[in-house]
């Protein structure tokens, strides 16, 4: 099996994306409704870098869904290869 395959998706190396759509990514995945990140309202430029902190330190993955066409970014603990 491709290690970068999962059963919902593929994992897309986030270094691997051009800035500008890793940005793209990240910014919708920040941005989408129903995204809750407690009591106090955090600076979508922080809420980005958190996100991109998190890809680096691999704590993060970006999953293609092939079947929806979209793309997610989920916690490294809830993927299951």
């Amino acid at each position: 099996m491709n290690k970068n395959r999962l059963a919902s998706g593929l994992i897309i190396p986030f270094n691997e994306l051009s800035p500008e759509a890793l940005q793209g990514v990240i910014h919708e995945f920040v941005t989408r409704d129903g995204t809750d990140y407690g009591e106090s309202e955090i600076p979508l430029n922080t809420k980005i870098q958190q996100v991109l902190n998190q890809l680096h330190a691999g704590k993060a993955f970006i999953v293609f869904d092939q079947k929806t066409e979209t793309c997610n970014i989920i916690p490294s603990g809830d993927i299951k290869i």
